[in-house]
């Protein structure tokens, strides 16, 4: 199980060890709570000058940090969404949005645009709207959010840090779920609000950045009606914002009903503010025939205490917690309870 590297100026010094002979070995940083495990595959002894310790550096692998994955890392310096482009030019095709704080990995540049690739999501920006370099590397550790990663086919999230206790759901392989605390067997986490517990053995922990969202409606499937592509994008719009108790503010905050309620509101469609009430209206359907626009429900058996809206390629975008806010999971990033239908198409 890897643990979070919390302190960004330990950057620096671990390449200042593997500068003075650690040439493709494991560097430990210990004593400062968590562990940094820094695989070094270049000669740092070599790097004289500023051009060739980027170069060096180029060859790290920064496991278990907001850094790996990440050469050239950039993170977005914008209040809500940066826009990509197809190409270097503003009136190209919109092929993603950067959220506000979120990571890329700089390609190249063309004038005043950078190539960045963020998530699925490859094309470019402008450089001007992008924090760079160390200021990048800095930040990334202050974002940097802890979460378990499942590495096994399927993890049920308990109630109790026993394997005797109740659960609240059954996760698939590679869901994400934000870390509350690290504990000896068991890592506590949290599912929509609610405290859960996951065996320690089945999860990575990591530090993570938030990425780029893709904008292809072939996401959202053959025949999908203009309003619920327009429903989808609407909802989409406010990933990000946060998460307020009892809140149905787009801009201000709003809870998992509050955030379904406030977005249909918006298309002329009252709904209660309560994911349970929310469950009976429009008409129930198979979670499995559900379209983008269409509500799943989710619970601790057959009770429910969450909702989000599905928006096609298998996802949803719901107000999940504090911590994440509005955002987008896999529809299956917890077991669905039950599906409702409440447009008419």
């Amino acid at each position: 199980m890897y643990r979070r590297y919390r302190t960004a100026g330990l950057v620096l010094g671990a390449i200042f060890l593997a500068s003075v002979g650690m040439n493709g070995m494991d560097a430990q940083a210990s004593g400062l709570g968590d562990s940094l495990n820094t695989g070094v595959a270049s000669n740092f002894s070599q790097a004289a000058d500023t051009e060739e310790l980027t170069q060096a550096t180029a060859e790290v692998v920064w496991t278990g940090t907001p850094l790996e994955g990440y050469v050239n890392i950039a993170i977005a310096n914008v209040e809500d969404n940066l826009n990509i482009r197809a190409s270097a030019d503003g009136s190209s095709q919109l092929v993603g949005k950067l959220r506000k704080n979120g990571a890329c990995e700089i390609l190249g540049s063309e004038g005043e645009w950078s190539h960045i690739r963020s998530g699925e999501v490859e094309g470019y920006v402008k450089t001007e709207y992008l924090y760079t370099g160390q200021e990048a590397v800095d930040l990334a550790f202050q974002l940097g959010q802890t979460v378990a990663r499942v590495n096994t086919d399927s993890l049920y999230v308990r109630m109790e840090p026993s394997t005797d206790a109740d659960y609240w759901t059954k996760v698939p392989s590679g869901e994400e779920l934000q870390v509350i605390e690290e504990m000896e067997d068991w890592v506590k986490v949290d599912i929509d609000g609610e405290d859960g517990y996951v065996a320690a053995e089945y999860v990575d922990v990591t530090s993570e950045l938030d990425t780029a969202l893709t904008l292809s409606e072939a996401l959202y499937g053959e025949g999908v009606t203009d309003v619920r592509i327009a429903i989808c994008d609407f909802a989409q719009d406010y990933v990000g914002n946060r998460y307020v108790w009892g809140g149905t503010s787009l801009t201000k905050g709003a809870d998992c009903s509050g955030f379904v309620l406030a977005v249909y509101r918006n298309f002329g469609i009252s709904l209660p503010h309560s994911s349970r009430a929310q469950a009976n209206c429009g008409t129930k359907i198979s979670v499995g025939d559900v379209k983008p626009g269409d509500l799943i429900f989710y619970g601790n058996g057959k009770r429910i205490n969450h909702v989000a809206m599905y928006i096609g390629g298998g996802r949803v975008v719901h107000a999940s917690n504090p911590r994440t806010g509005i955002t987008i999971s896999n529809m299956y990033y917890r077991s669905p309870v039950s599906a409702a239908r409440i447009l008419k198409d």
